[in-house]
Order: C-alpha cells, then structure tokens, then sequence
C-alpha cells in the first residue's frame, strides 16, 4: 500500500469546479465580444457589412478556440493592438480553463508537497493519532475540546475514507500501514510528545507500539487494548498508559443499571462539553501552601496530586499543603480554569 500526506484544505465540489470553469469561459467570451463590437469599426468582414453584435460575438468564440477562419479581423491599428494586449491574455485564459483539470492536479501536487515540506520542517511535539474509527474519532474529538489545535493533530489511518474525514476536522492526515516504519516517519511520530493508538486489533496495536516507542523514545504513548490479557503485553512493547475498552465500556453500562445516577456522573465526565470535566493541570500561584480540599471553594475537587513523578490520591491523605511545581488532578466545571 502506498503513503500518502494529506493536509486540511477547502474543498470543492465537481459541480463546483465546472461552475466554476464555464464562469471564467464565458467572461472571456462577453468581455471580448463587447471589446469586438466597441471597436467595430476597426474590424473588416469579408462580406462588407458592419459588425454586428452578432459578428463581435462569431469573433469572440472562434478567435478564442484558435479555429480564427479569417472572414472578421481587426483592420486598424488600434483593433491589433487591442488584439495583442486583451484579446490574446483572454485566449490564453480560455485555453487554460479547457486544460484546466490537468493544470490543476499538477498544481494541487506541488502546492501540497511545498505545504508537507514545510510541516514537516517546523513540526515539533505535536499528537499522533493512530486510527481512526470510533476510538481514533472519539480520542481526536476529546483533544479538540481539551483546546489542542488541528493542526497540531496528525492522524494516521490504512483508510482514505478516515483520512479524509480527519482533514475535515482541520487534522493532518497519512495514509498507510501503521506498522510500517516509514508510514510513521511520514506522520513524524520521531517528533511528536504524544501518540495514541487506537487500532481495532491488538496484535497490530502491539507492532505500532514497538514501532513508535524505537523511533520516539520520550513520547508519551497511550494505548488501547480490546482484550484485558494484552494488556500487559502493551505495557511492555512501550506504551506508558493501556485502556481496555471492552471491558470499560461493560464496566459503564453495568454501573448504569445498578448504580444510574453514578453512571450518569461518570458519562458526565467523559462527555467534556458541559457539566463536569476531569482534567490536570498545574497548580496555581494563589494555590500554593494551601489545602487539596480547601480548592472545593472554586468548584475544584481534587482527586490527585502529582509531586516529584509520584502521584498521591486524595484518599492517602499524605499530602496536606500544595507546593509550587506540584500538578493537580481535578472535578471542575467543563470549560472552567
């Protein structure tokens, strides 16, 4: 299978694009024809009668396709020159709109290929997302709430189709085979702080993170896992973090009929576009030498403290004051700081 980087750009449609075409086409021919009977009287036709709108029309048309069949031409000095300087800059633009679609695809290639040169020169600790069906989707979706930038985001997908929807977002797209080196280069997964994989097989889940972690030895890489056994086996190919997701989402729909008002909480807080969000963030200035509870006056509950790398759950009660440099995990308010 072959590779291919694609970035976000607007599209047109084929209905457009001939719209589009036959709006520049017939400009060119109105602009002409009324060039033509303006200056009538500087054009000779080979039966003697005066140019009508008719004849500037003829003019227009043929001397616009080159077929030019000699019977109307320009007599005066003033008709030539108005002939080289507008009527021929014309022809040439009508020519190029006939060819248009060989033209464009040409310019197409070298625009993307300068704009994927240039990404990729600048690129650094960006996100790449492995993936993308429900779990790739759902995980592109979730940092674009959380405010990461598209184009900070680069999906990587076997399937056009996938891609294509990753630019729609404003994502950058490759297509090919994970498991392949060079299909992650191109994604520059060498560069990137953060990679999610979200295969829909665990065995190839396996392959890309042994693959990823090689090529980027400090990115943080989250994984997902359909079996809870493969677990373990991600853990030790390289993956920092491994989400079961058939066993959570049973988890989730069993705490939804035993415990409902539980279970809505939690999809609260997976849902992070209103009501709750679960998030981490730094501490505060203001924070500082305070109590993890005593943030629950700003609507922050926090459920964890992470000082030195080791992280300290509410529920130890080992913290007791927060310091500078210390990261919280906190309940807040979707959408709150």
């Amino acid at each position: 299978m072959s590779t291919t980087f694609s970035l976000p750009a607007r599209k047109v449609g084929p209905l457009g694009s001939i719209t589009i075409r036959i709006g520049i086409a017939l400009a060119c021919v109105v602009i002409t024809t009324v060039l033509v009977y303006l200056e009538r009287d500087g054009y000779h036709d080979s039966n003697g009668t005066p140019i009508s709108w008719l004849d500037a029309l003829y003019y227009a048309t043929v001397t616009l396709s080159t077929t030019g069949y000699g019977d109307i031409v320009p007599a005066t000095e003033q008709a030539r020159l108005a002939n080289v300087l507008i009527i021929t800059p014309l022809r040439f633009l009508f020519l190029i709109v006939l060819v248009g679609t060989t033209i464009e695809v040409l310019t197409q290639r070298s625009r993307d290929e300068f704009r994927a040169k240039r990404w990729r020169q600048r690129v650094q600790g960006h996100t790449v997302v492995i993936g993308y069906g429900v779990k790739g989707r759902g995980a592109v979706a979730a940092l674009l709430d959380q405010g990461v930038e598209p184009h900070e985001i680069v999906v990587v997908s076997h399937d056009e189709a996938s891609v294509r929807g990753a630019n729609e977002v404003g994502c950058l797209g490759v297509t090919g085979d994970a498991t392949r080196e060079e299909v992650l280069r191109q994604a520059m997964v060498q560069a990137a702080s953060h990679v999610i994989v979200a295969t829909d097989r665990d065995d190839t889940a396996v392959l890309v993170v042994l693959t990823v972690r090689r090529l980027a030895p400090a990115a943080s890489i989250v994984a997902s896992a359909r079996e809870t056994q493969n677990i373990a086996v991600l853990k030790q190919s390289g993956a920092d973090v491994v989400i079961p997701t058939a066993e959570s989402a049973g988890r989730m729909l069993a705490l939804s009929l035993t415990s409902p008002i539980a279970g809505s909480l939690v999809e609260d807080l997976l849902e992070s576009q209103h009501g709750l969000e679960i998030v981490e963030r730094d501490v505060h200035a203001s924070e500082v030498g305070t109590a993890p509870e005593s943030l629950g006056r700003n609507h922050h509950i926090v459920l964890a403290v992470v000082r030195g790398g080791t992280t300290h759950r509410f529920d130890e009660g080992i913290v007791t004051t927060l310091e500078d440099g210390d990261r919280l995990v906190v309940i807040r308010p979707a959408g709150s700081e």
